[in-house]
């Protein structure tokens, strides 16, 4: 059987794990989510951005990439396109000489952070959206002005919402990332390199598989892209700090339970997690949700503190794992060899002492399917010098730890009935 391996742009994606998402634009001054193109420019005016702030916040978080919506659906561009005058080039906002892009660009070079674009393929502002040729030629300008203006981009950020039905020259358009920014991954459109998760939560279920044959296109509707062929895909969680991906007024953040809940199904799973801070009018993060940021910090490195690692040796069908003197913890995390492709399909983590090197019998601890780039089980408090994992599909550890720190964690919930931010036309 030939295995579909990840490329090593797409390994370091991975193991970035982290990244924040910045909904930014037209919307913030409206109290909209998506706006119809119709917002005149001259509301987009603010005292205090501090793009160094954002980009600080973010990475006083643990996030290691920042991904900012350079247009949305509404069509406003947050820097001074030659394509359109809807744009902070006609905004009151430094006199029309305002760049927002290259003041984030700037923000994550002097401090050492990834950037990303979201440049939204669905454009209501456009006038030439209803002519597919026309719009082509207005949207490879505008990609080609981002991919050339902003230095190295670590991801270009397509969401289909908006877009089912429609055919872009999606050849022509990645011919643009893969001439200017051959490294930057790409999500879900065109020819990813990296898929949605496909929800607006936050949340991975198990399995989470990288490789598949389609991508999930929007929220809204059942409808996926065929990809023609399996590809290794490994999935983004995005999901808002806050109720809805633009600030508003009354809005409030998620508790830090519902944080460390995201956080255990998406980076636990494996999978990347996209949270988006929504910077408010004034140009600024909130404070009270950089404070629950840093709360959720410090709770998820309490949890995630006095690690162990594990000496790891495999067997046929599993692995055992010795520690160098018995330790209590309530935390195992795993990591999967995916130099070798995705190839664990199951797994459990059996208490080891007193057993034999070939995994028989013990009580199984906890269980699971995929491993991935990073599987964190959190458990009952165990003592125990050695653990058996059992494996099927035939991959192996990369790694295995347990976590001391935090004995009397509790586990996470999300709210009961807790629902996605509605990103909807109003």
């Amino acid at each position: 059987m030939t295995w579909l391996v990840p490329t090593p742009a797409q390994l370091r994606w991975q193991q970035l794990e982290f990244g924040v998402f910045i909904h930014f634009g037209i919307n913030t001054f409206a109290g909209k989510e998506w706006s119809d193109g119709t917002i005149p420019a001259s509301v987009f005016n603010l005292s205090e951005l501090d793009a160094a702030s954002w980009v600080r916040t973010a990475k006083e978080a643990g996030a290691r990439y920042f991904i900012l919506t350079a247009k949305h659906h509404d069509g406003f561009c947050l820097w001074p396109t030659s394509t359109t005058d809807y744009s902070v080039a006609t905004a009151p906002w430094r006199e029309g000489k305002g760049d927002v892009v290259r003041e984030v660009a700037d923000a994550c070079a002097d401090q050492g952070m990834g950037l990303g674009l979201y440049l939204s393929p669905w454009d209501r502002n456009a006038g030439c959206y209803s002519d597919p040729a026309a719009y082509d030629d207005f949207y490879v300008q505008q990609l080609t002005e981002l991919c050339t203006g902003y230095g190295p981009l670590m991801e270009l950020w397509f969401d289909g919402a908006g877009s089912v039905g429609r055919e872009y020259d999606w050849d022509r358009i990645i011919g643009v990332v893969k001439e200017h920014q051959p490294d930057a991954m790409i999500f879900n459109m065109g020819q990813p390199t990296i898929r949605w998760v496909g929800n607006e939560n936050g949340l991975a279920s198990d399995p989470v598989n990288y490789v598949v044959d389609r991508t999930s296109d929007t929220q809204y509707t059942e409808s996926t892209s065929g990809l023609r062929a399996e590809h290794y895909l490994p999935p983004e969680c995005d999901v808002s700090l806050r109720r809805g991906w633009f600030w508003h007024p009354d809005d409030q953040p998620k508790s830090t339970e519902h944080l460390l809940a995201i956080y255990y199904q998406s980076v636990g799973m494996g999978a990347n997690l996209l949270l988006n801070l929504p910077p408010d009018s004034r140009g600024l993060i909130p404070e009270q949700d950089s404070a629950r940021l840093r709360e959720w910090k410090r709770e998820v490195d309490r949890r995630l503190s006095g690690a162990v690692e594990a000496t790891v040796e495999h067997y046929d069908g599993g692995a055992t794992l010795t520690f160098p003197a018995a330790v209590t913890f309530n935390h195992v995390e795993l990591a999967e060899d995916l130099g070798m492709g995705q190839r664990i399909t199951q797994h459990s983590v059996l208490d080891g002492e007193g057993l034999d090197g070939d995994g028989g019998g013990g009580a199984v601890l906890v269980e699971g399917k995929t491993v991935g780039n990073r599987r964190i089980h959190q458990l009952p408090v165990v003592t125990a010098k050695r653990l058996h994992v059992k494996l099927n599909g035939g991959g192996r550890l990369k790694s295995a730890r347990v976590y001391t720190g935090a004995l009397d964690a509790g586990v996470p919930m999300i709210p009961e009935g807790y629902e996605a931010p509605t990103d909807a036309p109003d």
